[in-house]
């Protein structure tokens, strides 16, 4: 696929269906996302890969996470058991933040947000789709711990990957004067 067509013409994709990914396209989109910018080579992203019977494990995790930190919202612990399944791979996005005198931790996650968008391009230039969420499961320092990691570590969120199914959504056209300012 064309790299500047994929940029311009890659969109989130919210009905994701089989097949996903075999083992040795998503090393490419690893390796893609480990190409992200990353100040003094930390290699602050990490992924963990949820898909088949594995979906069970992410989902007890959602639940329980739901559960213990929202039991009066009974919707949404519902909505976080069942959020898994929406596509037949998850990817959490996670940042393991290391102290460096040069590089904030923010820096550090921006570094994973940069992975996440070329996870999402590779995906789409193998004719694949994905979709990344957050909500009340990402960015929250307290749902590490049911994902049994550090405290250093921050989920940024879920890339949902599969192949596309029903119609593409409309995305209007970009006025880019809306956004950029030339000097």
């Amino acid at each position: 696929m064309d790299a500047i067509k994929n940029l311009l013409n890659r969109k989130s994709s919210k009905n994701l269906e089989l097949p996903f990914p075999n083992r040795k396209e998503m090393d490419i989109v690893y390796q893609s996302a480990l190409r992200a910018p990353d100040h003094a080579w930390l290699k602050p992203s990490k992924f963990l890969e949820f898909k088949g019977d594995s979906l069970n494990k992410l989902s007890k995790i959602f639940e329980d996470f739901a559960k213990d930190n929202f039991s009066d919202d009974i919707a949404f612990i519902e909505k976080a058991k069942i959020a898994p399944f929406r596509a037949p791979m998850v990817i959490v996005l996670i940042t393991e933040v290391k102290k460096h005198p040069k590089v904030p931790p923010i820096e550090q996650m921006l570094s994973t947000a940069a992975a996440a968008q070329n996870i999402l391009l590779a995906l789409s230039a193998l004719n694949y789709a994905g979709i990344w969420k957050t909500g009340k499961l990402a960015l929250n320092d307290d749902i590490v711990r049911y994902f049994n990691l550090d405290s250093n570590h921050h989920i940024l969120g879920y890339l949902y990957v599969g192949t596309k199914s029903g119609k593409d959504r409309n995305v209007p056209s970009i006025d880019l004067e809306d956004f950029v300012t030339r000097y």
